[in-house]
């Protein structure tokens, strides 16, 4: 009896030295794996905002979450979500508390241009459609001259293209006043409070709006060439370091569109959308039939990086006189060689 529990204890000993040394953990054992594989499972901080999570832009990072395509390249890819608008993405790069994070491309080019070290590693969303939608009374673009629109932050896509959608209806700049509401929930409340006119919505809210009552305008492809919209991006010298965790990344996202795209997931990937977004299962459908029937070419095919439509985005910036000329190219702000490992570019 002392011989067994005396083998017991050495056991013990050894198995909490084990765990002190960090080759066990304890608890993080999913069903169905070993402690092998347990252990060398990396976890990544993914940085979003509020509002993105809550729409359509999250769709493929929840899409490889469900099918476990992070899990497949060996990694645990956890939410993190930062207060704040486009420009604090960034901030939470630099400042260590993020590892990845989702961003918008023109943020990504500022804070680039300011001396940060992120750059893009894979495309989230490419030419996104928002959707301009207006209380009830507004009938026509006309009718906005002097009311108020609720545009996203001047210094993002979303108002470029919201602005050169109103211009190309007649409606110049001087025409109407502005209030800066960042995300789609928040414009979306804008607009319920009757505190905006007309405000630009993402998937699938515009749809909800419109069965609400609400009047859409029209959408801002409309009025602007394919830009590139939404990225996944690192600092690069973090990035150069774990290249394999990011590598296996972008792998796994290159899935989740495969997936998404496939006509047989779509009620899947639309209840997905809904869950998000806390819309209906018809706003959802709505919103890939609008994206994928026919393909307008929002979604990459594998989250590849379109240079053109960065290229787009810096034009955008310099037209608002955000960027200054000569124009920087858009290979200063992407990292293809991640991209290039996974066979995806």
């Amino acid at each position: 009896m002392r011989l067994v529990l005396r083998i017991r204890r050495r056991g013990l000993r050894r198995l909490a030295a084990l765990v002190s040394l960090g080759l066990i953990s304890l608890g993080l054992v999913a069903p169905g794996l070993g402690q092998s594989a347990a252990a060398e499972t990396i976890t990544l901080r993914y940085g979003q905002a509020f509002s993105a999570a809550e729409s359509v832009y999250s769709l493929p990072i929840l899409v490889a979450q469900r099918e476990h395509y992070f899990a497949r390249e060996g990694l645990a890819v956890r939410d993190v979500f930062v207060p704040g608008g486009g420009d604090k993405m960034i901030a939470a790069l630099s400042a260590g508390t993020v590892d990845l994070t989702h961003v918008a491309t023109a943020f990504l080019i500022s804070a680039d241009l300011a001396g940060s070290d992120a750059v893009a590693i894979a495309a989230e969303f490419d030419n996104p459609i928002y959707s301009l939608v207006a209380r009830p009374e507004i009938k026509t673009f006309a009718d906005l001259k002097g009311r108020i629109v609720g545009l996203a932050d001047e210094a993002g896509s979303v108002a470029f293209a919201t602005r050169a959608l109103l211009r190309l209806k007649g409606v110049a700049d001087r025409d109407y006043w502005v209030d800066i509401v960042s995300g789609t929930p928040e414009r979306m409340a804008c607009l319920e409070r009757a505190r905006c006119d007309a405000v630009p919505l993402g998937q699938p809210q515009d749809f909800a709006a419109i069965s609400a009552g609400y009047r859409l305008l029209g959408r801002t492809n409309e009025a602007v060439p394919a830009f590139l919209y939404t990225v996944t991006a690192a600092e690069r010298a973090w990035a150069e370091q774990h290249r394999d965790a990011v590598i296996g990344y972008v792998r796994a996202l290159a899935a989740a569109f495969r997936f998404i795209r496939d006509p047989a997931n779509r009620d899947a990937v639309a209840k997905l959308i809904a869950d998000a977004s806390k819309s209906s299962a018809q706003a959802a459908r709505a919103t890939l039939a609008l994206y994928l029937d026919p393909d307008r070419k929002v979604l990459p095919r594998r989250g590849e990086i379109d240079l053109d439509g960065m290229q787009q985005v810096i034009q955008f910036m310099a037209e608002a006189g955000l960027v200054q000329r000569p124009l920087p190219p858009p290979q200063r702000f992407v990292a293809l060689q991640y991209l290039h490992a996974a066979g995806i570019e």
